[in-house]
């Protein structure tokens, strides 16, 4: 649609930068209402003549000004349009991955509830176990197949989403990476907001708007001054029948101008509209950039704050997890530790592994929003 609408502005150029079209006239002039007679009066005239209106030095070319940058300012909306695609593809492909990643640990889970299901059962065999506790690994082992019905439903959504937007197939599948870890970065408000102003589309868009409006009121001011026009024009003379004398003809030269007489304010109008509009632009920018720095400051918070709940997971919470898990078992097969025990250190394991990854996904996804509201990368 962008493409079409630029398409249209292109095609706005040449219809406001050439001359208008000229004028072929054709007259009588002196004709005797008596007679209409052709060859009666010598100042009987037929004329055919040629006119063309010149707008004053400058004119056209304003004009012309004022419609390219239309065309500049959709270019613009549409490379904004693409990193917000680029974006919304992005943050999908992150969403996905995480689905996947999850059922991953989903199965690494209940492969683990089933060899705490056989330790059960050999305690079971041997009186060391109480039936409850095999019916109650089996209903975690339910509850982590219900888990993860519901997560490969997340995924073929995720999957649909991503194929729908790079324009494949729902069901086309697409490869994803496993995130090992993930590339920090160290950046400020002020330098976001430096790339923002250098590269975001959007902000660029407002000061070709502004841009626009100073070209617009140059273009109204010269509507102050006079268009000149150009006539040229022969004329034919009949013998005339009274003598039998033959007559010769005319040509003439016409130079006019308009009288730019700015009635009833209507080109002063167009200069003050042009002048508000340069101050409405102005605003424009100024609210768009406070807006920006206030997503600038809390997204880096957020990314703060994931950062240091990745370190705090990695080094803390899951090495702790799987060592519970380790001891818990362990403890459980010499009956030091009773089996509600095992089953929670599981599941603890199961929640660190799942949000661990959601951190760096979320992560990814938060660096994914700021590239679009900068209009580049941060990663490179």
């Amino acid at each position: 649609m962008l493409v079409a609408k630029k398409e249209a502005k292109s095609n706005k150029i040449p219809q406001v930068s050439n001359l208008p079209d000229p004028m072929l006239t054709f007259g009588l002039r002196n004709l005797p209402t008596s007679s209409f007679s052709f060859g009666e009066d010598p100042m009987t005239q037929k004329t055919i003549g040629l006119q063309q209106t010149f707008p004053f030095p400058g004119k056209l070319s304003a004009k012309e000004d004022v419609a390219a940058v239309d065309t500049s300012i959709i270019k613009l909306e549409i490379i904004d349009a693409e990193n917000e695609i680029r974006k919304s593809v992005t943050k999908t492909y992150y969403d996905l991955n995480y689905f996947r990643r999850a059922i991953f640990y989903a199965n690494e889970s209940k492969k683990l509830l089933y060899d705490i299901k056989d330790v059960v059962g050999v305690k079971y065999s041997v009186s060391s176990a109480t039936q409850q506790n095999l019916i109650k690994v089996q209903l975690e082992i339910t509850k982590i197949n219900d888990k993860i019905v519901t997560l490969k439903s997340r995924e073929n959504s995720a999957l649909s989403r991503l194929n729908s937007l790079i324009l494949q197939s729902f069901d086309n599948d697409i490869k994803t990476e496993l995130i090992d870890s993930i590339k920090t970065i160290d950046i400020t408000v002020q330098q976001l907001e430096k790339l923002a102003k250098t590269n975001r589309p959007y902000l660029k868009g407002i000061q070709l708007l502004k841009e626009k409006n100073k070209l617009k009121q140059i273009s109204a001011e010269k509507e102050f001054y006079p268009n000149i026009s150009l006539g040229l024009q022969y004329s034919f003379r009949n013998q005339v029948t009274a003598t039998s004398r033959y007559l010769n003809n005319f040509f003439s030269v016409v130079l006019g101008f308009s009288l730019p007489l700015n009635y009833g304010g209507k080109t002063t109008a167009k200069v003050e509209e042009a002048v508000s509009l340069q101050k409405l632009h102005s605003e424009q920018y100024s609210t768009a950039l406070q807006f920006l720095n206030s997503r600038f400051g809390s997204d880096l918070a957020e990314l703060e704050s994931i950062e240091e709940r990745i370190n705090l997971f990695v080094e803390g919470l899951l090495p702790q997890a799987q060592l519970n898990l380790k001891s818990a078992l362990a403890s459980y097969q010499v009956n030091e530790v009773d089996f509600i025990n095992v089953i929670d250190a599981q599941d603890q394991l199961f929640k660190i592994e799942t949000n661990l990854y959601r951190l760096k996904t979320n992560y990814l996804k938060q660096i994914a929003d700021l590239e679009f509201l900068t209009g580049t990368s941060l990663t490179n």
